[in-house]
């Protein structure tokens, strides 16, 4: 008899093996997985033909392979462990302060500006967009600062002769909080030829976080945004602000023109009484 728990644990496992699956698709322990599907393969087939000697030799390896396989997969699951720590709870949101909103919209809008002045003068940007995982340990690697955004000082970051201009901007909250920032190179050997070293750290970045990474290249002068390991190039100012505001702001609109549809309603033909009145 099939039970409705025994569907669900199947349900379970299957979403763990697909969310795993999804997670180191088309990286380096994707080739590692097949090498330790081979490796259970072969022990079974042992175990299966009576091969006693293999058979021992492949059981004992199993034991130290758990431990192997930690530390091979540390970067993966500790992105894992940083996804699941840094949810958001709902009550933590709602008491959030609503004044950081203003902020971080003036923030994108400078750094719009500020890229797209740079992009003419092909000066090399590397800005980071903090998000919900914390990025201390990458702002420690550079220098300390807490100060507004600003077109003209991301312009003055990131002059060729300043001494913090071949590293990284950290954004928290519409504030910067660290410049000069040695980020991550991506590991992904894809990667097209044509990108640089600014590039291949902007997607690390990316990859190893949730944040949103806006690079400036020093040769061509093309914006790109990095998020989640994929790189969108070419951009204009227009596509950039767009990108940027829907990634990084909340959209609260929606969700209170659904939660209020009778209040809406009214409101519009409240309107359109007064529209006819005037005619």
């Amino acid at each position: 008899m099939i039970r409705l728990a025994d569907l669900l644990d199947v349900a379970i496992v299957a979403y763990l093996v697909y969310k795993l699956l999804s997670l180191v698709k088309s990286t380096r322990a994707a080739n590692i997985l097949k090498g330790v599907a081979i490796f259970l393969a072969a022990l079974w087939l042992s175990s299966k033909l009576n091969l006693r000697v293999v058979n021992y030799i492949l059981s004992h390896m199993v034991e130290w392979g758990v431990l192997a396989l930690i530390i091979v997969f540390q970067p993966e699951i500790r992105r894992i462990l940083e996804q699941l720590g840094s949810k958001n709870i709902r009550l933590l949101r709602t008491l959030a302060p609503e004044k950081e909103l203003p902020e971080l919209e003036r923030a994108i809008d400078q750094t719009v500006l500020a890229c797209t002045e740079m992009s003419r003068t092909r000066t090399g940007v590397l800005i980071v967009f903090e998000r919900k995982i914390l990025l201390d340990d990458v702002v420690r690697s550079g220098t300390t600062l807490d100060a507004s955004v600003s077109s003209e000082l991301l312009k003055n970051i990131f002059f060729v002769k300043a001494p913090m201009h071949d590293g990284a901007v950290i954004i928290r909250n519409g504030r910067i909080l660290g410049a000069g920032c040695m980020l991550p190179l991506s590991k992904n050997v894809n990667l097209s030829r044509e990108l640089g070293m600014r590039h291949r750290a902007g997607i690390g970045m990316s990859e190893n976080s949730d944040a949103v990474v806006v690079i400036v290249s020093e040769e061509t002068g093309s914006i790109s945004v990095a998020i989640g390991g994929m790189l969108k190039r070419h951009l204009q100012a227009e596509t950039l602000s767009q990108l940027l505001h829907n990634e990084l702001m909340p959209q609260q609109e929606e969700p209170d023109r659904a939660r209020f549809p009778l209040r809406e309603l009214l409101r519009t033909r409240r309107k359109g009484a007064q529209n006819d009145e005037e005619e």
